[in-house]
């Protein structure tokens, strides 16, 4: 059932018209401003609780405020041999109402009516990587839908806890906090400002 309604969004994805971006803080590609980052953007490919690629290609497209942020962090960690892997940047709305119709618990997915702070380009969903550029042990892994993503969560190894501490504190420091329910998800500072969008990708420059 969720793969028709996948196919049936998509095809509205794919058809929707340009919206209001706000001159002030467009939405921007984030490798733009720092093309270190790197991208594992899971909703354009089949690995993700969809089972299914969601978007045309894997960019990450941000509020311009929240990619110059975004970069900061980057640099902070860098110093520390420490890199961000980004799973998610901005999400169009009929992406949002795909995920709705298969997870409708607000814990985890955020109901379209009210948006997302992914559908607004001021929701990041990150992870470390090491000097080696492989990802750090946090407690549990992506769109992991129990309480070990949790970010209270304390029953995971002492290095997993260590390193989610770690990156919520980069993070906080630029003006990001982190969602309760969720580890790697972070939204920033004046989400409410922007407004949803439901934006193609390939309308962004």
């Amino acid at each position: 059932m969720y793969l028709k309604l996948i196919a049936l969004s998509l095809v509205s994805l794919t058809g929707c018209s340009l919206s209001l971006t706000g001159a002030e803080a467009p939405l921007v590609d984030a490798q733009k401003y720092d093309s270190s980052l790197t991208l594992d953007i899971r909703y354009a490919t089949k690995n993700n609780f969809t089972h299914q690629a969601v978007y045309p290609e894997a960019r990450c497209l941000l509020r311009k405020p929240v990619a110059e942020a975004l970069s900061r962090v980057q640099t902070s960690l860098k110093a520390r041999g420490l890199s961000l892997k980004v799973f998610d940047c901005y999400r169009p709305l009929s992406v949002q109402r795909i995920f709705w119709k298969l997870v409708p618990d607000e814990r985890y997915v955020a109901d379209p009516e009210k948006g997302s702070r992914h559908n607004r380009g001021a929701a990041v969903d990150i992870t470390l990587l090491d000097s080696n550029g492989h990802e750090v042990e946090m407690p549990s892994g992506y769109d992991d839908f129990s309480e070990k993503a949790h970010r209270d969560y304390q029953s995971g190894s002492k290095k997993a806890i260590a390193n989610r501490a770690l990156l919520e504190k980069f993070m906080e420091q630029e003006g990001f906090v982190g969602l309760d329910t969720e580890w790697w998800h972070f939204d920033f500072k004046g989400w409410e400002k922007y407004p949803l969008e439901d934006v193609t990708f390939s309308d962004i420059p």
